[in-house]
């Protein structure tokens, strides 16, 4: 069996994210912990939280990747009463290394609006970058659906597959929808690429009201999918090409996903009949 280590594990992200993509104010890579610690396991997430530390703990894990990084602005003091000071605590007392892979997997193919688009039922062939950095690398997606569908068909099928009960939706409903654009997290900036782009609708999440307006007017349909759900199918995608080096390489290290982690929102509906 093959030795895998943390820094191992941090040269193979490198090769499905390079670091060298990353926005020029992020922060990506290793967070806290070790590179020469050995991999006991690997847990996958979205967010870098105290049940996720826990879950890995419980699970053997003794690496957590996250898209979301841990540390995003420098620290000038750790006071482990506040929450990333209570975090960056319970991860170093269980020996737990943190890692994180943000605007790299935003833009990069295979990434987080590339796996988006393609759970939205985007026709792979002609998925590209929205905003393009370099050839295939960018912000955003944009593509043709397998088949046209009617507006409000499409709806039922991003609820569907986000798994969310409800959208916020700004614009008129398209007739019919054939070309999507799609951004994971917040991506409301990319409204007018979209609108250039042909797409008669952008899937994306935390919209400013101001874009709202613009969309309104422009006549681009923008659908508030939220954050967290727009982001989340990146995990699972992110956790099975983790899986396959590991297979490759011989490692035998565990990969998961987290399951102790939701969205932050609760959905709150009038009940029904009530005005």
């Amino acid at each position: 069996m093959a030795s895998a280590t943390v820094h191992s594990l941090l040269l193979e992200l490198e090769a499905i994210a390079s670091s060298a993509s990353a926005e020029p104010w992020d922060n990506v890579g290793l967070m806290l912990g070790g590179i020469s610690r050995q991999l006991t396991g690997v847990l996958v997430a979205l967010d870098p939280t105290e049940n996720v530390i826990d879950e890995a703990r419980e699970r053997g894990a003794n690496v957590v990747i996250t898209h979301h990084p841990l540390i995003f602005h420098p620290l000038k003091s750790i006071s482990t009463e506040e929450p990333v000071g209570r975090l960056v605590q319970k991860a170093l007392a269980a020996d737990i290394a943190v890692i994180s892979c943000h605007t790299n997997l935003d833009t990069v193919a295979g990434g987080v609006s590339d796996v988006l688009a393609q759970a939205l039922g985007l026709d792979r062939s002609t998925i590209r970058p929205l905003q393009e950095s370099e050839p295939g690398i960018g912000f955003g997606r944009v593509g043709r659906l397998a088949r046209p569908l009617p507006g409000t068909d499409y709806l039922d099928h991003i609820l569907t597959a986000l798994s969310v009960p409800v959208v916020a939706v700004s614009g008129q409903v398209p007739a019919m929808v054939e070309t999507v654009a799609v951004c994971g997290g917040s991506g409301s900036e990319l409204a007018p690429a979209a609108h250039r782009a042909g797409a008669q609708l952008l899937v994306t999440g935390e919209i400013k009201h101001s874009m709202a307006r613009w969309a309104e007017a422009a006549g681009l349909c923008l659908v508030d999918g939220g954050h967290y759900a727009t982001e989340r199918p990146v995990v699972k995608a992110l956790a099975a090409m983790i899986e396959r080096v590991s297979v490759e390489k011989g490692w035998s290290v565990p990969v998961g996903i987290a399951l102790s982690e939701d969205t932050p929102f609760a959905f709150h509906f009038r009940p029904t009949g009530e005005k």
